[in-house]
């Protein structure tokens, strides 16, 4: 909390970022929406150890004890939300509740793939969900951001803010243009808890179908707002569970043997 140097960057970082704002450019049938987290980011990497060496070990030590205290903040902040759209949340209908169950896919490619690519206890955090705010918040909760785990949803937290709204923004053009989907119910898909994929996917939407901008915009606020509030609910109680024992189970497949030691699955 006293390293004022590390404040003072940051801040920095948040300046620069908004001064950028957000960029918007055409590729093929996509619409790639930058944003201004992705600037930070990435300008962050290039001030650490290995680069420009602007911070030190001990600085980013110190930004990863504030990193819990920031997603507390964040959120109480999903908490004020709950009263308030509990009317829009029943209001939306079905549809939006049980594309909840969608995201649950993650854990189901994800763990396979993990452990084939060699991964341990970090595949518990990296594939429960797509590791955004809420559960990085929940791993670092129930297992520590310092821990396997917690590496593991930071990976993908990191690649994420990274390639995670390119990806969405270009998906979500080709799906409009190639497959049979209505565009709401694509709005509907983007709204994974993720405001910046939300946002490149609504986007390239909006820039294919004009005439719905203002619904699309509404559909995927909604479903991301779901996503944001239920989806960590889902995660706590039915994804990492699950996770933990398709992890253990695929391990033993692998490895022909049950994870034992540092590998077993907490």
């Amino acid at each position: 909390m006293k390293n004022i140097k590390l404040h003072a960057l940051v801040f920095g970082l948040i300046i620069i970022a908004e001064m950028i704002g957000v960029a918007k450019f055409k590729v093929g049938v996509g619409t790639i929406v930058l944003l201004p987290m992705l600037y930070a980011l990435i300008i962050g990497i290039f001030l650490a150890p290995k680069f420009l060496k602007v911070v030190s070990q001990k600085d980013m030590g110190d930004a990863a004890s504030l990193l819990g205290i920031t997603l507390m903040l964040l959120m109480a902040r999903y908490g004020t939300l709950v009263g308030p759209t509990l009317p829009k949340i029943i209001s939306a209908g079905p549809a939006l509740i049980l594309q909840e169950f969608g995201n649950l896919g993650t854990v189901l490619l994800g763990v396979p793939m993990a452990i084939y690519f060699g991964l341990k206890r970090e595949t518990i955090g990296a594939a429960h969900s797509i590791a955004r705010e809420p559960n990085v918040a929940l791993i670092g909760e129930k297992f520590g951001l310092d821990s396997a785990e917690g590496r593991g949803v930071m990976g993908v937290y990191i690649a994420g803010t990274v390639f995670g709204t390119i990806f969405f923004g270009v998906m979500a053009s080709m799906a409009a243009a190639y497959l049979p989907f209505h565009p709401y119910a694509l709005a509907m898909a983007a709204g994974v808890g993720s405001a910046s994929m939300m946002t490149a996917a609504v986007g390239s939407l909006s820039v294919m179908y004009p005439q719905m901008s203002d619904q699309l915009a509404a559909f995927g606020a909604a479903s991301n707002m779901l996503s944001g509030l239920d989806g960590l609910y889902m995660s706590l109680w039915i994804a990492l569970p699950m996770t933990e024992k398709l992890y253990k189970h695929i391990y033993h497949f692998k490895y022909g043997e049950w994870p034992q030691g540092e590998d077993a699955a907490k």
